[in-house]
């Protein structure tokens, strides 16, 4: 991507950001997920929604197991998470815990990416043979020089999910808060145990696709984690409990394929192939 292009992607990117910031200000200029601001309609909500309309490599997609292409090149998710530092923030459109200054990366296609943020999705984007799941975590890393890759993880409703009992309270405070808080400003965490999100990487699917709401910049690759995880009802309430009712259904709607390939990163099959 030329630098020029990249710039104005990232323009774009912090523009979306900002007028994003106040939920309760029902003057300002946002993109919802129902009505005249829902999906059909973000490419004309802003010159730099564009993308959101005309991109033909966009996201989520359904992912069919059949059809998924198993590459043998492709290589296990190295992800060094730890333990380190956060903030929980409400977005308007999702709950997300930034890391600032954060050693936590993943290795891609032998780069390194930095994670910068997670957020969750209520139901799931991605489906897997056209089944939705319950939620789906975006964990969303850059190289220094801008590019994207996200991890995704599905979830159906089960046993609770351990990570997310270290920001239980947190999200109780975001709640309490509601629009007495100021949207978008970072709430201290404290340290968080990553170690949870290294689980479940022996199989994914890989593919390039986009920022799944606005400004929806493309060559984002995606890593869709095919292991199911599960957490409680209860958990999944308290994520969305913050955010208005509109925005608690937060999944934008699949995206066509366009010819595009899905690989697939099985271990056992390169094992086998190994022995």
């Amino acid at each position: 991507m030329a630098t020029a292009q990249k710039s104005a992607f990232y323009v774009a990117l912090v523009c979306a950001c900002f007028l994003l910031n106040h939920a309760c200000d029902h003057d300002s200029l946002r993109f919802g997920y129902s009505g005249s601001t829902g999906p059909n309609y973000w490419g004309s909500l802003s010159p730099n929604f564009t993308l959101c309309s005309k991109g033909i490599n966009q996201s989520p997609i359904d992912i069919v197991k059949h059809e998924a292409v198993y590459n043998p090149q492709l290589e296990p998710l190295e992800r060094d998470y730890t333990a380190t530092n956060a903030t929980i923030v409400d977005n308007v459109f999702n709950i997300a815990l930034r890391y600032n200054d954060t050693a936590e990366t993943v290795k891609v296609g032998g780069i390194k990416y930095k994670l910068k943020q997670l957020h969750w999705h209520s139901p799931s984007e991605h489906t897997i043979n056209g089944e939705r799941f319950a939620m789906e975590l975006h964990m969303v890393h850059f190289t220094e020089d801008g590019n994207i890759t996200v991890i995704a993880i599905l979830y159906r409703y089960g046993k609770p999910d351990p990570f997310l009992f270290q920001i239980k309270e947190q999200l109780a405070e975001l709640h309490a808060e509601g629009c007495k808080a100021e949207k978008g400003d970072p709430f201290p965490v404290g340290v968080v145990d990553m170690t949870e999100l290294k689980q479940g990487g022996d199989r994914y699917y890989r593919y390039v696709g986009s920022l799944s709401a606005p400004p929806c910049i493309e060559n984002v690759i995606w890593n869709v984690l095919a292991e199911v995880r599960e957490m409680s009802k209860e958990q999944a309430a308290d994520l969305m409990a913050p955010l208005e009712g509109s925005y608690r259904h937060n999944s934008r709607p699949l995206q066509p394929l366009n010819g595009r390939m899905v690989q697939l990163y099985d271990k056992s099959l390169k094992i086998r192939k190994v022995m």
